[in-house]
């Protein structure tokens, strides 16, 4: 027997807010959270000092010490987006979350930054300074999935996602099918990231960031002709998903059903995307969901704002829906989040289509001649009487996620 997915709860952590009032005011003054890095300038030879941080995240005061040990800021920003979903569910402190029914599929590009510079410094000295019994725990792959598991004590099946950009949505989309297929209940599905200067030389590195560091409210600009890279950011978002059964067992508030989700691989370069393989991606989610493209009313583009994931994206879209589905990206917004983007995208995604309009793509002004022709939404939000909408993201390695979510009320 296979299940209904719907999503009960949500929440997330952005450089614009961590609650959709906030970050939909954000949007609609056409504001972006990119700013200039000046803790950045010691890196002599890194070309971009624009980051999209979370400036004023603060660690919840009920949090015992004791339980921040194992928690570097990539952990307790998915913690905390987790705690305000669940609340959002009704199921904080539920016995549900602990008797085995629900279940966690969560990931980031890596863990927390400083426990590697420890380990690094430590290979270099000789000397242990500062390595601790919990140093792994914040810098291990997993560390999102497992202190979430721990803070509220899961006892169902662990899928920690640690796939680059597609970490987020891969969670959401293998929690999906831990429902789907009767494996579990519930699920706790999402994605974070924290913001360094490494992960900003990952790209630097390629050629790939934005160097408009006097000039970070025009950049990213995602699909845009006068584009120069992307800006790295950071964040969380967590949604609760349970079965409909369970869900209307308890009488909860379903916000969003997810009706479609695929992921492949493009088995070709670990950084040249493949559009050929994004359009089957986004072929497969239309059949897992059995849906026509034409039942496809808005996508979340991944659109990083970087020349050959544009021009692919752009190509593989245009292939599967032609050019005049509604689309957007919202990296413009808030910077290439990594592992936390497709969940802060499906999150924001489900809000926009709940208000019935959608966001810009920001400072998008005059689309490259060379991605193909699309409806990008330009310059101010678009009303949209939508039921059904896609959310694409693409990693490296060639991961390709495709997730289709249709509105409650549809």
């Amino acid at each position: 027997m296979m299940h209904r997915v719907v999503v009960t709860g949500m929440a997330g952590i952005t450089s614009l807010g961590d609650s959709w009032a906030a970050i939909d005011a954000a949007m609609q003054a056409g504001r972006n959270g990119v700013r200039r890095m000046p803790e950045w300038d010691a890196v002599a030879d890194l070309q971009t000092r624009l980051g999209a941080p979370v400036d004023d995240f603060q660690v919840p005061a009920h949090y015992p010490r004791k339980m921040l040990r194992s928690m570097g800021r990539v952990s307790l920003m998915a913690v905390c987006a987790t705690e305000r979903a669940l609340a959002g569910a009704g199921l904080l402190g539920d016995a549900s979350i602990a008797d085995g029914r629900m279940g966690i599929a969560y990931g980031s590009s890596g863990g927390s930054v400083e426990p590697v510079r420890v380990f690094g410094q430590m290979l270099d000295t000789g000397q242990m300074t500062g390595v601790t019994s919990t140093s792994y725990i914040q810098m291990m792959a997993h560390t999102t999935a497992v202190n979430i598991g721990l803070t509220f004590g899961l006892k169902g099946r662990v899928i920690p996602t640690s796939s680059a950009c597609t970490s987020g949505s891969q969670g959401i989309g293998y929690a999906y099918e831990a429902i789907r297929y009767g494996k579990q209940a519930l699920m706790i599905a999402g994605g974070a990231e924290e913001l360094s200067s490494p992960a900003a030389a990952v790209f630097d590195t390629l050629f790939a960031t934005s160097q408009m560091n006097d000039r970070p409210s025009l950049t990213p600009r995602p699909f845009d002709a006068a584009r120069d890279g992307l800006v790295v950011g950071e964040g969380a978002a967590t949604l609760v998903l349970e079965s409909y059964e369970h869900a209307m067992a308890r009488g909860a508030t379903i916000l969003a059903e997810i009706v479609g989700f695929d992921c492949n691989s493009d088995g070709k370069h670990i950084t040249q995307p493949s559009a050929d393989t994004m359009a089957t991606v986004m072929r497969r989610a239309l059949a897992d969901a059995g849906l026509p493209p034409a039942a496809i009313d808005y996508i979340s583009a991944h659109g990083t704002a970087t020349e050959v994931g544009d021009i692919a994206e752009s190509n593989a879209v245009h292939e599967v829906f032609g050019e005049t589905t509604p689309i957007s990206s919202l990296k413009g917004h808030f910077g290439h989040t990594l592992g936390a983007c497709g969940a802060i995208e499906a999150w924001l995604g489900i809000e926009m289509l709940r208000a019935g309009r959608f966001a810009p793509t920001l400072n998008l002004d005059a689309p490259d001649p060379r991605c193909a022709v699309l409806d990008h939404i330009m310059g101010s939000e678009r009303p949209l009487a939508a039921s059904t909408f896609m959310s694409n993201n693409f990693a490296f390695g060639g991961i390709n996620t495709s997730l289709i979510f249709r509105h409650a009320d549809a």
